[in-house]
């Protein structure tokens, strides 16, 4: 059967369908054609596809739609290949005072660099050790007892750190069913919405394990494509206030996704892809972890990032050439349709974007003078030496996109457990680098406004850690979450408006 065919009896059916409501007396679908002044039969194959589609959109309204704001945090941080300690103590930087109903944490190096690392096979440990730090900081930042894992014992001396397994650590925090996740997780209504204006489209089929979240995926499976529809929600009054949405891991680059857990629900079509931009273009020591979601109506991106390095004349090309390949080569699995047609497949498909991670841009000049206007405050001199601002001025990278305005100082490179930046003693002069702002979080698309672009003061790395809150727009529908969160809606406070008027401090 051609299928020119099978489109024929299609149409031929659904004039049946349309028939036996009008001899049964419902006008849902005889509505539809009042105005036309004509009977079922005559109607053009045209004229019943765009009646019938829209007797179906009327299930899911255009007119019950609404669009709430929710607080994302965003934090990125080079750890320096540093593993966590027990009494390293997140809430320099996280600042939890559970506002938030999304917090996105992007780390790079958080296993060293070397060839065991990068060629053979990735560590896990402290990835695991940093999802038992964060659970610990979000779920009970009060007396910074964790709600995750037991403590285990003979790890080490580890007071509260498992047998590291980010897989089975992942479990524990997402609270995942038994069952297989699928690659959509529409609603059935969705899905009969779905199959009434495609009728040779479906859904695709699970191809993932449940533990497909996890950095740790099965290699027979496909990694790249899974959902959260089967999380549970546990009614214990112990609960977590938020769970694991996503984490994954390649080579030194870590990206994990909390969410508050009365939201989880309107999580859909999560997909992550890894564009590797390291050693010979390829290996994964350089490039970024993209997370693709569905949040209510809304299509999210977060990219977590560790560009080329680098400090000399021209280099800043290396770090455009990243984020070019990046934007071109990162692409997401074809997923099912959502209400706004399929979900993207590219990074710039998405309505909001939040790009995080180490940047490596640096300051263009020379040690001595970087030094000299930093120590006569002169920042916004020093501002218009930012290879990044002077790279997106010029149209070269990142164009169309936004960054806030820096009001702190470089954040690159310190001596371990100092405030001091490296190369201002003489006996370091062999490794002396120009402090610069490496550590950045821009953002594309509307809806999003900036409350606060700030820095951490941790010592525990060569880089300071940052972070941005933002308050994101979201299309919900009415119906589906429309509960006021704690943090959603929020109005700014004095303090977060105070804090962004803050001029630069100096170490």
């Amino acid at each position: 059967m051609t299928f020119k065919e099978q489109d024929s009896r299609k149409k031929s059916f659904i004039r049946k369908i349309f028939a036996m409501g009008e001899r049964n007396g419902k006008r849902e679908f005889k509505g539809s054609f009042e105005s036309t002044g004509k009977g079922l039969e005559s109607i053009s194959d045209l004229e019943l596809d765009s009646a019938f589609l829209g007797s179906t959109d009327s299930l899911m309204s255009r007119d019950q739609e609404e669009v709430q704001s929710f607080r994302v945090f965003v934090a990125t941080w080079n750890v320096g290949g540093k593993s966590p300690h027990t009494n390293l103590n997140l809430n320099d930087f996280i600042k939890n005072d559970d506002s938030a109903d999304i917090y996105i944490f992007g780390f790079q190096e958080i296993v060293p660099l070397n060839a065991g690392n990068v060629l053979v096979i990735e560590d896990n440990e402290p990835a695991a050790r940093w999802l038992s730090l964060i659970n610990q900081s979000l779920n009970n930042p009060i007396n910074g007892c964790s709600r995750g894992p037991k403590p285990a014992t003979g790890f080490s001396g580890s007071k509260f750190f498992p047998k590291p397994s980010l897989k089975s650590i992942s479990k524990t925090f997402r609270t995942v069913s038994r069952r297989k996740l699928k690659s959509c997780n529409c609603t059935p209504l969705e899905l009969e919405r779905k199959r009434s204006k495609d009728f040779w489209f479906r859904c695709q089929p699970s191809h993932v394990s449940e533990d497909g979240i996890s950095s740790e995926e099965d290699e027979e499976e496909d990694p790249s494509v899974f959902d959260i529809s089967e999380i549970s929600i546990p009614e214990s009054g112990n609960e977590m206030k938020y769970g694991l949405i996503a984490s994954k891991q390649m080579v030194g680059i870590f990206v994990t996704i909390w969410m508050r857990k009365e939201l989880v629900p309107y999580v859909s079509h999560l997909r992550i892809a890894s564009t590797s931009r390291g050693i010979m273009g390829c290996l994964g020591n350089k490039g970024c972890i993209s997370v693709s979601m569905l949040f209510h109506q809304t299509s999210f991106c977060f990219i977590c990032s560790h560009l080329a390095s680098g400090e000399k004349e021209g280099d800043e090309l290396r770090r455009n050439l990243d984020v070019i390949e990046i934007l071109k080569n990162t692409q997401f699995p074809k997923i099912c349709r959502t209400p706004d047609g399929r979900m993207p497949e590219k990074i710039l498909g998405h309505k909001r974007i939040i790009w995080l991670g180490d940047l490596n841009y640096r300051i263009a000049l020379s040690y001595l003078e970087t030094r000299r206007l930093m120590e006569a405050n002169h920042w916004d001199e020093l501002l218009n030496k930012d290879q990044l601002k002077i790279e997106r001025d010029a149209g070269r990278v990142f164009y169309g996109w936004k960054e806030g305005t820096i009001y702190f100082a470089p954040t690159y490179k310190y001596y371990y457990n100092s405030d001091t930046y490296a190369g201002d003693s003489k006996k370091s002069k062999k490794k002396r680098r120009t402090p610069a702002w490496c550590d950045r979080i821009l953002w594309h698309g509307d809806g999003i406004r900036q409350l606060y672009y700030i820095r951490g003061e941790s010592q525990f790395s060569d880089h300071r850690p940052v972070c941005a809150t933002f308050l994101v727009d979201v299309t919900v529908v009415e119906g589906g979450a429309k509960k006021k969160m704690p943090g959603s809606n929020m109005k700014v406070g004095a303090e977060e408006i105070l804090s962004t008027n803050s001029r630069y401090y100096y170490h």
